[in-house]
């Protein structure tokens, strides 16, 4: 039999034509390379009592090219992008940090002290009117109170850009 080289260059138009059907138009040189290797491997293979190398080197080439796609697409199918919702959800997980409950008393030397329980419950710990409440161990509507004149207290007190 002849020598890879001569082979290589007898079936290069095969190899391309086969990429073009599998409509491979991104990183053809890549595509090609597998094509040459899976040739190789076909020629290092071949059995001159079972048929055609035509035929063989044909199929043999077309499914490692197959087999690339079929790993490239799982590769990007595996690739994890992170949806806008995922940032934003991270973007809301509170961490503690001292310096924020010092900036929030700051603001809060005007008020009672069940309105800077609201404040920093509210804004430190992120519980909600109900939460509070419970918490306290006080009416839903007891917490409004708070919150309406810590409201009108940090609107008077606070500078507004």
């Amino acid at each position: 039999m002849e020598s890879f080289e001569q082979v290589a260059v007898q079936f290069e138009p095969m190899i391309h034509q086969i990429i073009r059907s599998l409509n491979i138009y991104q990183n053809q040189e890549d595509y090609f390379q597998i094509g040459l290797i899976r040739l190789w491997e076909a020629w290092k293979l071949f059995d001159p009592s079972r048929g055609n190398f035509l035929t063989f080197a044909y199929s043999i080439v077309k499914q490692g090219l197959i087999d690339e796609l079929r790993k490239t697409r799982m590769q990007k199918n595996s690739a994890v992008t992170l949806s806008e919702e995922f940032w934003s959800s991270v973007e809301s997980v509170y961490t503690f940090q001292p310096l924020e409950k010092e900036k929030l008393l700051s603001y809060c030397s005007s008020l009672t002290q069940n309105q800077t329980i609201w404040v920093l419950s509210t804004f430190l710990l992120d519980l909600s009117t109900k939460e509070i409440a419970a918490q306290q161990g006080v009416t839903v509507s007891a917490v409004k109170a708070w919150k309406k004149g810590a409201l009108i207290k940090l609107r008077t007190t606070i500078p507004q850009n």
